[in-house]
C-alpha cells in the first residue's frame, strides 16, 4: 500500500458533509490504492461497517460490502493524533485480514475469532474484547487486554464509533461531556495495569463494576431505568434519599394541610362593657353582670422555680383589670413548701398597695419586678402630679419586699434550728427527770416550723415520714377572703400614698397544697390541675378557669376580658376554652435556640384557629369549666326539645339544667362513679354551666342566661365548705356526713378522718374519672395536648386570641441542655400520643379533617428524627464514597432542584408574611428543627418505643428557671454547657460532615482527574447541615470554651468507630483491584 487514505465511516457518512467526502472519494481513488473494512460474521459472511458504502460499491461481490476509508491529505482531517488512536489502530490492524492484489482494491476484513480454540494474548489475533455499547463492535483494548475506555464514565466504545463522535461533537456518546485526550494520555502511562481511567473508583471498587448514568441496552437504545444511577454501588445511596425525601414529603403535607383556612380575629372592648359593666335604672351601683373567673397558677419546686419569680405573677393576677368579686386566684404548691407557703403571703400583704397604686395611675405591665425594670421613660401618658412620688415610695416598698422574699430561706432554717434546739433541750431534760442514760443520743426530729411555732405540716427540709414531697397532709389556707361586692373606696391617710378614690378590694386568693402519700400515682401536674378544679368549684366556682405557669404573668392588665369577648359573644356556648399566644422575655437578642417559637404560635396556631380551633399548650389557656367536667357542647337540638312552646326571646333563656340533662348516658346516681363523693361539687356543676352561658339578647343564641342573674353577691365562705375543699384535695374523700376533726394552725385547715368506714372513702385518682374523662387527663407528660384533643373529639371548638398588647409573658431556658430538655419532654408526650388512644387515627366524626391531620402531626413528628438522621449523615457518605444521586450537576438536574426550592421558599414567604414572622425567625425555627430533630426527637422516639414494648416509664426534671453564673449579665445562661447525652447525636453529624468535606477536597484536589461536579454537590449539602447545627456549635463552645472533654471523647469514639464501620464494609481497593484494608476485622 504505496498510500492509503480514510473517509468518515458510519455515522460520519451520514451526515451532511457526507456528500463533500463522497465527491473527494474519486480524487483520492484515482492517486492511489484504499483499504476497505468488513466485518465477516459467524457464518461467514462479510457486512460491511458503512450504509452508505452499500451505495457506492454496487459493483463488489455479494458475499460482502466494501467500505472505503481514505487517508485525509492533510492533518487537519485527522480524528486524534493521540496514544489512544494508536492503539485502536493497532488493534484494528491486528484483527484484520488483509486482502489485496494486482489491479484489485487491498480489503482490511475484521476478524471476531481466528482460530477455534480460546486466544488468551491481548497481543494475538481475535483475543477475547467487551463489547461496544454502540454498535456491538470490538471495544479498544491496551497491551494487557484490558478495555480502553476514553471517557472517565466508562461508556465501552469502538473504535469507528471513538472516531465519529470525535469528528461529529467532540462529545461522549455515554455522558455528552467532552473527551479529555491529553489526561488520557497521561493516565495510561501512569496506571499501566488498570484500565482505562488515572483515578481509582471514588471506593476504591473494581472498574469493571461501573455503568453510565446513560446506559443503553442491548439494542442500543436509552435505557430510562437506568438513568439516575452513576454506578451500581451508588444505589443505596438513591435509595436512602429517596426514602427520606419522602417522609419528609409527608411530614411537609401534615404541617401545611391543616393551614388551608386561616382566620384572624378581633375583640371590642367597648361593647363588652356596655353589655356586662354599664349602671342602668335595675343596677344603679354599675355591678358588673360578667361571669367570675377562677385563675390557676402551678408551682412546684421553690429551688428550681424561685418564690419571687411566683409571687410577682400573682400580683399581676391580683391586679388584673376585671371586676374584683368575680376573681379568685388559686396557686398550686405541689411540693409543700413552707417557703413558699410564706413566699405567697408576703406576695398578699404587699399586694395591698401594689394593687391600688396599679388601679390609681393605670399601670402596665402589672408585674413590679418588670415593671421597674423597664428602659423606658415611666412618666409616660401619666397624668396625676403624684405619679412620681408615688412611684418611688411603691419602688422602694417593693425593694423592702425582695429582701424579704430573698431572706425566707435563712429565716426559715434559723427559726427551725431554734425551734429544733429547744425541743432538744426539752428532750434531754425529760430523760434527765426520767433517769434516762445520758450517754444516750437525743433523737429529736428536725421539723420545719412556722411563724407561730408550729410544724409545718407539708415537706421539710429534712425531710420525714408524712413530712416529704411525696408524703405529706393536704394544706389550704384563704390566703384572701373574698371581697365585698360593692367598691371599698380608700383615702389619703389609708397607705403610704393617696389612694382617694380608688377601689381596696383585693381578690380572693388561696394556696392549695394536695395531699400526697406513697404507693399513689399523682400524676404530676395534671392531678394538681385536677385539684384546683375540685377545690375551687366548692370555693367560688367560677364558670370560666385561666390557668397560668408560675413563670408566666398577665402583661396585658385587660387580657382576661380580651377572652371573655369571646365567651359571651353569639355562638360562644360551644367554645371550651381561649388560647392566647406566649410571649417569653430574657431570651438572647439573636434568639439562638428559637425560643420565641413565633413560627408555631403565629403560623400554625392561628391557621388553626379557622378550623376547629388551636390546640391547648399549657398556659395561657382560659378554659370553660363545664368543658372541663367532660360534657358535650350543647346543640340546637335540645333546646328545642325541652321548651317547644315558647319562642322569641324567652325560648332562648334556657333554664339551669340537672347533670343527667347534660349527658343523657350520666345517672344521677353515676355522679360519685364520675366526679367523686363530694355533693357540694356535683351541686357546682350546673351552676357553673348556667353562668357560662352568654346574655340571651338575641334569637341566634340557643343557650343563654337572661341579663342581670350574676349581679348577686355570692355566699361567705364557712369551716364546712372549706374543709369540703380540703377533703377533694385529699388521697381519701370521706362524706361530709361523717364525723371529722379540724386542726386549724394558722388558719391552715387540715381535714383528719376519725372512724371512717373503708366502705364509704372515695380515691378521687384512681376511683373516679377525673384524668380520664374529667379534667386535665392523664397518662402522658404532654398532659396539656390530650386535654385539648378530648375536648375537639367531643365536639367543642377553641379560639386563638392574638391581642394588640401581648396577653401573657413568662420564661423560657436560654441554655442549649435545659432547651433539648424541655423539647424532649414535648416529643416524647407526643410519642406516647401516638401509641395511646388519644391517636387522632382513632377519634371521632366530631373531630373535623383539618383538625385531624393537625393532631396526626402532634403523634408524628418526631418520628421524622430518624430519617432526619439518616439524611444528615448523606452528604458525608457521598463525599466518603464518592458517589452522587445524579451523575453531575447538569442542567436538567440544577433547573429541577431550584424549581423546587423557590416554591418551597415562595410558600415560607407567604406563610411568613401572613403571620408577621420575621424571615431571621424563621430560619432560627429552620435551624432548631434539624437540632432538635437529631437530638431530642430522636431520643423520645427511643423513651416512647421502650415505654411502649418494654413498659419502662419516663421521668423529668423541672426546668430551672434561673441557673446564671453572672448576674450582671441578663443571659449568662446561654453560655452555661452541661453536658448531656442529647449532644452526642449532632456532634457526631457534625464531624463526619466536616472530615468527609476534607477528605473528599484533598482526594479530588491531588486527584489527575478532579471530578468538582460531585465534590460540589455532596459538600454543598453538607455545608447545608452545618449551617443548621452553627447555634449548636456556638451553645457547645460557650462564652469561654467550657465543653466538657467527655463531649468531644463520646463524639470522637462514635465518629471513629462509623469509619471504621465503613471501611469494613467497603474497603478501599489497590492498583490491583485488591483491597487494601489489611487484616482488619470487627471482632
Amino acid at each position: 500500500m504505496a498510500s492509503m487514505s480514510r473517509q468518515p465511516s458510519k455515522k460520519s457518512a451520514r451526515s451532511g458533509g457526507g456528500s463533500a467526502s463522497g465527491s473527494s472519494q474519486g480524487a483520492n481513488n484515482a492517486g492511489g490504492p484504499t483499504v476497505k473494512f468488513a466485518r465477516r460474521t459467524s457464518s461467514g459472511r462479510y457486512v460491511s461497517l458503512s450504509r452508505d458504502d452499500m451505495d457506492l460499491s454496487s459493483d463488489l461481490s455479494g458475499d460482502y460490502m466494501n467500505y472505503t476509508v481514505h487517508i485525509p491529505p492533510t492533518p487537519d482531517n485527522q480524528p486524534m493524533d493521540t496514544s489512544i488512536a494508536m492503539k485502536a489502530e493497532e488493534q484494528y490492524v491486528s484483527n484484520s485480514l488483509f486482502t489485496g492484489g494486482f489491479n484489485s482494491v487491498t480489503r482490511a476484513h475484521l476478524m471476531d475469532k481466528v482460530i477455534d480454540s480460546e486466544v488468551t494474548h491481548p497481543q494475538m489475533a481475535g483475543s477475547k474484547g467487551s463489547a461496544c455499547s454502540i454498535c456491538d463492535g470490538r471495544v479498544m483494548r491496551d497491551e494487557r487486554g484490558q478495555d480502553v475506555t476514553p471517557c472517565e464514565c466508562r461508556f465501552k466504545i469502538c473504535r469507528d464509533c471513538f472516531i465519529d463522535a470525535q469528528k461529529e461533537s467532540g462529545l461522549c456518546p455515554g455522558c455528552k461531556e467532552p473527551y479529555k485526550v491529553a489526561e488520557y494520555e497521561e493516565d495510561l502511562t501512569e496506571y499501566p495495569n488498570n484500565g482505562a481511567l488515572p483515578l481509582p473508583a471514588p471506593n476504591g471498587s473494581k472498574r469493571n463494576s461501573n455503568m453510565s448514568v446513560t446506559k443503553r441496552n442491548q439494542n442500543g437504545e436509552f435505557d430510562h431505568n437506568k438513568w439516575l444511577f452513576e454506578t451500581q454501588d451508588a444505589v443505596w445511596l438513591w435509595l436512602m434519599s429517596i426514602i427520606c425525601e419522602i417522609w419528609f414529603a409527608f411530614s411537609w403535607l401534615l404541617d401545611q394541610i391543616p393551614k388551608l383556612s386561616p382566620v384572624n380575629r378581633s375583640t371590642d372592648l367597648e361593647v363588652l362593657h356596655d353589655k356586662f359593666d354599664t349602671p342602668s335604672p335595675s343596677n344603679p351601683t354599675g355591678r358588673s353582670d360578667l361571669p367570675g373567673v377562677d385563675l390557676f397558677v402551678s408551682t412546684a419546686d421553690p429551688e428550681k422555680e424561685p418564690p419571687l419569680t411566683t409571687a410577682n405573677t400573682i400580683l399581676s393576677i391580683l391586679a388584673v383589670d376585671y371586676p374584683v368579686e368575680k376573681l379568685a386566684c388559686y396557686v398550686s404548691d405541689d411540693g409543700g413548701a413552707l417557703l413558699t407557703f410564706e413566699a405567697m403571703a408576703e406576695a398578699a400583704s404587699f399586694a395591698d398597695l401594689w394593687v391600688p397604686f396599679c388601679r390609681k395611675h393605670n399601670i402596665e405591665p402589672r408585674n413590679p419586678d418588670t415593671y421597674f425594670g423597664l428602659k423606658v421613660d415611666p412618666t409616660k401618658n401619666k397624668s396625676k402630679p403624684d405619679f412620681v412620688k408615688d412611684r418611688r415610695r411603691v419602688k422602694r416598698e417593693y425593694d423592702e419586699f425582695k429582701v424579704r422574699i430573698n431572706g425566707l430561706p435563712d429565716s426559715i432554717r434559723r427559726r427551725s434550728d431554734a425551734f429544733n434546739a429547744r425541743e432538744e433541750m426539752k428532750m434531754m431534760k425529760h430523760m434527765k427527770e426520767s433517769g434516762a442514760d445520758p450517754s444516750e443520743p437525743v433523737k429529736v426530729l428536725k421539723a420545719t416550723w412556722m411563724a407561730d411555732g408550729t410544724h409545718w405540716p407539708g415537706t421539710w427540709a429534712t425531710p420525714s415520714g408524712e413530712h416529704s414531697k411525696s408524703d405529706h397532709a393536704g394544706i389550704l389556707q384563704v390566703m384572701l377572703k373574698p371581697p365585698s361586692p360593692d367598691p371599698l373606696l380608700g383615702s389619703a391617710d389609708d397607705k403610704i400614698i393617696d389612694l382617694t378614690e380608688v377601689d381596696l378590694r383585693l381578690p380572693m386568693f388561696v394556696y392549695v397544697s394536695r395531699e400526697k402519700r406513697p404507693g399513689y400515682d399523682h400524676n404530676k401536674k395534671a392531678g394538681a390541675m385536677n385539684a384546683l378544679v375540685r377545690s375551687s368549684a366548692i370555693l367560688s366556682n367560677g364558670p370560666f378557669i385561666l390557668n397560668l405557669d408560675c413563670d408566666h404573668y398577665i402583661y396585658n392588665c385587660k387580657a382576661v376580658r380580651e377572652g371573655m369577648c369571646f365567651m359571651m359573644d353569639r355562638g360562644g356556648e360551644d367554645i371550651c376554652y381561649i388560647q392566647f399566644p406566649q410571649r417569653f422575655e430574657g431570651i438572647d437578642p439573636s434568639d439562638r435556640y428559637a425560643n420565641h417559637n413565633t413560627v408555631f404560635f403565629d403560623g400554625n396556631m392561628r391557621a388553626l384557629d379557622g378550623v376547629q380551633g388551636p390546640m391547648y399548650v399549657g398556659t395561657g389557656c382560659m378554659f370553660r369549666r363545664f368543658a372541663l367536667y367532660g360534657f358535650d357542647p350543647p346543640f340546637a337540638g335540645k333546646d328545642e326539645k325541652k321548651d317547644p312552646k315558647k319562642s322569641g326571646e324567652e325560648g332562648n333563656e334556657t333554664p339551669a339544667m340537672n347533670a343527667s340533662e347534660f349527658d343523657s348516658n350520666l345517672d344521677v346516681n353515676l355522679l360519685p362513679k364520675r366526679f367523686g363523693n363530694s355533693t357540694m361539687l356535683s351541686e357546682s356543676i350546673p351552676v357553673a354551666e348556667f353562668q357560662g352561658r352568654p346574655l340571651a339578647d338575641h334569637p341566634a343564641v340557643k343557650y343563654g342566661r337572661p341579663p342581670g342573674v350574676l349581679r348577686v353577691p355570692r355566699d361567705p365562705l364557712d369551716a364546712s365548705t372549706v374543709a369540703e375543699a380540703v377533703s377533694v384535695i385529699s388521697c381519701w374523700f370521706v362524706p361530709f356526713h361523717f364525723r371529722f376533726n379540724y386542726a386549724i394552725y394558722a388558719s391552715i385547715v387540715c381535714f383528719a378522718l376519725l372512724n371512717v368506714k373503708l366502705s364509704t372513702i372515695n380515691r378521687y385518682e384512681d376511683k373516679t374519672e377525673w384524668g380520664d374523662r374529667v379534667g386535665w387527663i392523664y397518662g402522658s407528660v404532654t398532659e396539656d395536648v390530650v386535654t385539648g384533643y378530648r375536648m375537639h373529639n367531643r365536639g367543642w371548638r377553641s379560639v386563638y386570641c392574638i391581642t394588640k398588647r401581648d396577653a401573657f409573658r413568662g420564661s423560657a431556658p436560654i441554655n442549649l441542655t435545659d432547651r433539648l430538655h424541655q423539647v424532649l419532654r414535648w416529643a416524647t408526650g407526643s410519642v406516647e400520643i401516638f401509641f395511646s388512644k388519644n391517636n387522632a387515627f382513632l377519634a371521632s366524626k366530631r373531630l373535623k379533617l383539618l383538625q385531624r391531620f393537625a393532631y396526626l402531626n402532634v403523634g408524628i413528628y418526631p418520628f421524622t428524627s430518624i430519617f432526619l438522621v439518616v439524611y444528615c449523615f448523606l452528604p458525608a457518605l457521598s463525599l466518603f464514597s464518592g458517589y452522587f444521586i445524579v451523575q453531575t450537576l447538569s442542567i436538567a438536574f440544577l433547573i429541577y432542584l431550584l424549581i423546587i426550592t423557590i416554591c418551597l421558599v415562595l410558600l415560607a414567604i407567604l406563610e411568613v408574611k401572613w403571620s408577621g414572622v420575621e424571615l431571621e425567625q424563621w430560619w432560627r425555627n429552620e435551624q432548631f428543627w434539624l437540632i432538635s430533630g437529631t437530638s431530642a426527637h430522636l431520643a423520645a422516639v427511643v423513651q416512647g418505643l421502650l415505654k411502649v414494648i418494654a413498659g419502662i416509664e419516663i421521668s423529668f426534671t423541672l426546668t430551672s428557671k434561673s441557673a446564671g453564673e453572672d448576674d450582671d449579665d441578663l443571659f449568662a445562661d446561654l453560655y452555661i454547657v452541661k453536658w448531656s447525652s442529647l449532644m452526642v447525636p449532632p456532634i457526631v453529624i457534625a464531624m463526619m460532615n466536616i472530615i468527609a468535606i476534607a477528605v473528599a477536597f484533598s482526594r479530588t484536589i491531588y486527584s489527575a482527574n478532579p471530578q468538582w461536579s460531585k465534590f460540589i454537590g455532596g459538600g454543598f449539602f453538607s455545608f447545608w447541615v452545618l449551617a443548621h447545627l452553627y447555634p449548636f456549635a456556638k451553645g457547645l463552645m460557650g462564652r469561654r470554651g467550657k465543653t466538657p472533654t467527655i463531649v468531644f471523647v463520646w463524639s470522637g469514639l462514635i465518629a471513629i468507630t462509623l469509619s471504621l464501620l465503613w471501611i469494613s464494609i467497603s474497603p478501599p481497593q489497590g492498583s490491583d483491584g485488591q483491597g487494601t484494608g489489611g487484616d482488619f476485622q470487627f471482632p
